[in-house]
């Protein structure tokens, strides 16, 4: 009989749960015997035949979200990342350029604007300070904890867009078209609508990015 360590596959949340920032870093505790598998809060163990973690195979992507809608496509990271890009805009756009947001800073926000109600913590890859637009991935809650006085909190912004490779479950991404998502990396397993504005076929999967994001 396998070891059920096997059976745990990695979901891509990062929610910290755990009490580690990312679940690549779950994993090498796992292997090395310093976590076990019911220690993700992603992982059920079942019967005796064991029913395993939710996963792609099994749970996360069904195809429908928490609210029974269906989705076109799962986005998720692009090669080597930790998570699909988010592509955000404070509500106040001033405060990019204010607050000196940049690359490797850590921002704590709503999407108030998408009708969200989770606060997410999201590492910065890019800030305009002539628009306001930040790009950035989702972190660990656990990231926030940790360095408190690293953080610049905006309070509320709008989502702006995705990015990522997309996975397709009920159908394709298309070119202009509004489509129904899921952000790989939602804790809420909760559906969002936007217009494909980019499609490019890559080795690691066809990349996509997704504006005017509502949650619909």
């Amino acid at each position: 009989m396998q070891n059920e360590k096997s059976f745990w596959k990695n979901p891509g949340k990062n929610c910290g749960a755990c009490g580690l920032n990312l679940c690549s870093e779950f994993e090498k505790c796992l292997n090395s015997g310093e976590k076990e598998p019911e220690d993700c809060p992603f992982y059920t163990s079942g019967t005796n035949d064991f029913a395993g973690c939710k996963t792609a195979e099994n749970m996360v992507f069904t195809g429908y979200d928490v609210l029974k809608k269906p989705y076109d496509f799962v986005i998720h990271p692009l090669k080597d990342e930790p998570s699909a890009r988010k592509i955000v805009l404070p509500f106040r756009p001033d405060l990019t350029e204010k607050m000196e947001i940049k690359k490797g800073d850590i921002v704590l926000g709503r999407p108030q604007g998408a009708g969200c109600p989770v606060q997410h913590v999201l590492s910065v890859i890019d800030a305009d300070f002539i628009t306001g637009v930040i790009t950035s991935h989702v972190i660990s809650p656990f990231v926030a904890r940790e360095n408190p006085e690293k953080i610049k909190d905006i309070r509320a912004y709008h989502i702006i867009g995705f990015e990522g490779i997309a996975q397709t479950i009920n159908s394709e991404p298309e070119f202009g078209r509004r489509q129904r998502f899921l952000p790989g990396f939602c804790m809420m397993n909760l559906g969002h609508t936007g217009v494909v504005n980019l499609l490019v076929q890559k080795k690691s999967g066809l990349h996509v990015r997704v504006e005017d994001i509502r949650i619909l």
